[in-house]
């Protein structure tokens, strides 16, 4: 006979808001996000500068698309939900990954940051964090790990946003 252990409905708000959080402080790349708890999908929202050039953008999502799909094939998983989609604007566009909770992972978060930041570095709006050390940066990763996966396995009800404004980090329950 197998125990299974619940946690608290309050741990897992607790949990998936201490996620969004660590990841919008270890990611300063990052505009928002989004937890949807029906779909079980994150959905992270960059913001860029400009209007970007279509085929840069298009090549930039099939190349996002391979590398989760590389990614995931050496982690022996399939990801269930992977979307790139774009939002130009009259003045700036914004990029959305749509993840799957399930197969998530701050490895492969770390891999979508830096894609993005190698491809669009001049153009990223993002607040320097320039006050965290290097080891407050891998206490962060830690911490993603582990709350991703609480998430994982507690299913937390709430629908949550993150974004940033002036510095700080505000979480809302949508």
């Amino acid at each position: 006979m197998q125990l299974k252990y619940k946690t608290a409905p309050q741990d897992e708000v607790s949990d998936s808001i201490g996620l969004l959080i660590s990841i919008l402080v270890r990611y300063p790349e990052l505009g928002t996000i989004n937890y949807d708890p029906e779909l079980q999908q994150l959905r992270f929202t960059f913001i860029f500068s400009c209007v970007l050039d279509e085929e840069k953008l298009v090549n930039f999502k099939d190349m996002v698309v391979a590398s989760i799909q590389a990614y995931h094939s050496l982690e022996n998983r399939t990801p269930l939900v992977t979307e790139v989609r774009f939002n130009p604007c009259e003045e700036f566009t914004m990029l959305e990954i749509i993840r799957d909770v399930g197969t998530m992972s701050q490895e492969e978060l770390s891999m979508l940051i830096e894609l993005v930041h190698c491809n669009f570095k001049k153009d990223l709006i993002f607040e320097k964090n320039d006050y965290l050390l290097e080891e407050d940066l891998l206490i962060q990763e830690e911490l993603i790990e582990h709350m991703l996966e609480n998430i994982k396995s507690s299913y937390p009800q709430k629908n949550l946003i993150a974004f940033r404004e002036d510095g700080r980090v505000l979480v809302f329950n949508k």
